[in-house]
């Protein structure tokens, strides 16, 4: 781990798809920062999505990214899950894994058209919930937790999550904005009071209220949504913006971000293979092929059904 600069680094052309974590010793506290944009536009693209919804799977990558860099285990899973009953958004999912990244919105197209312009994510839920879940590779251990999504937006659910679920004072912040004529940018900061212990120690007198928490706060409320988005700041050049004065802030290590959807013909395949041949004849389509649509990538694999076993008469 290596201090922050006493002076803004420099900044690089499009500092992009990768997250940088970093804490605050004396404040007992912690943070991570992340930006996003080709990874963002290959996952987009694949579905052609309209701009309410492009915009909901936006903030929720930009949220698995923040939350999910931060766990430790290289093979550790984060997965975030929102739906509800009877809403515009039936069911939203994104899941981050070593560095990768997807995810997938299935929505009412027609009720969507005869919604506002830019609907509220109370028009787009309803009365709807957002679950997010830590697997974790070594232990095998999963654990999840359950919030409404009150609020005006996902990022505020998430928020809700650390305070209700692992009682962590959070703030979370996701900027976007336009990358060129087509392509699309989203950054995003979270901050989390760890008082009384460093990560990893247990943490005693957590309270909204601790003049620690406020000191931080208030910093990193100071983001401009602008800024998380803008490709030509460094993510180190943000932390020192906000944090220049501390005593010590401690950068650690980078997180690198790609598309990864783990379907494939051979992954396909051997999921098929668990069906009896009855049942995989049952799914082939008249050509004996079971067609696989995958959510993640809109891909569509093509698997040859198993040819049924006929046992010979017995003479």
């Amino acid at each position: 781990m290596t201090p922050v600069p006493t002076s803004p680094v420099p900044t690089t052309p499009a500092d992009t798809d990768r997250a940088i974590g970093f804490t605050i010793p004396a404040r007992h506290a912690r943070g991570r920062i992340v930006r996003l944009a080709p990874v963002l536009d290959t996952i987009l693209a694949a579905h052609a999505y309209p701009a309410p919804i492009e915009a909901l799977l936006t903030e929720a990558l930009t949220l698995a990214a923040l939350i999910g860099s931060t766990l430790k285990e290289a093979g550790g899973q984060l997965t975030m899950q929102a739906q509800t009953e009877g809403g515009i958004v039936k069911l939203l999912v994104c899941d981050y894994r070593g560095g990768e990244l997807r995810g997938y919105v299935d929505f009412d197209a027609d009720r969507l058209a005869e919604a506002p312009e830019d609907p509220t994510l109370f028009a787009l839920f309803g009365k709807g919930y957002l679950a997010i879940t830590f697997d974790q590779a070594d232990t095998g251990e999963r654990y999840q937790g359950i919030v409404p999504l009150d609020g005006d937006s996902l990022s505020e659910a998430a928020e809700h999550y650390f305070l209700q679920s692992e009682q962590i004072p959070t703030l979370i912040r996701v900027g976007t904005g336009a990358l060129g004529q087509d392509g699309r940018v989203a950054g995003g900061l979270l901050l989390q009071h760890l008082p009384e212990g460093e990560d990893g120690r247990d943490r005693i007198h957590t309270r909204l209220d601790h003049p620690e928490w406020e000191h931080v706060a208030i910093l990193g409320g100071t983001m401009k949504p602008e800024e998380l988005a803008d490709p030509a700041l460094s993510l180190e050049t943000l932390v020192w913006r906000l944090f220049n004065e501390e005593t010590e802030v401690r950068v650690q290590g980078e997180t690198r971000f790609v598309r990864g959807c783990r379907c494939s013909p051979d992954y396909i395949a051997s999921v098929l293979a668990k069906f009896p041949p009855e049942e995989q004849r049952d799914m082939a389509d008249e050509d004996g092929m079971i067609v696989v649509d995958c959510a993640f990538c809109a891909r569509k694999f093509p698997v040859p059904a198993a040819l049924e076993i006929v046992t010979p008469p017995s003479l």
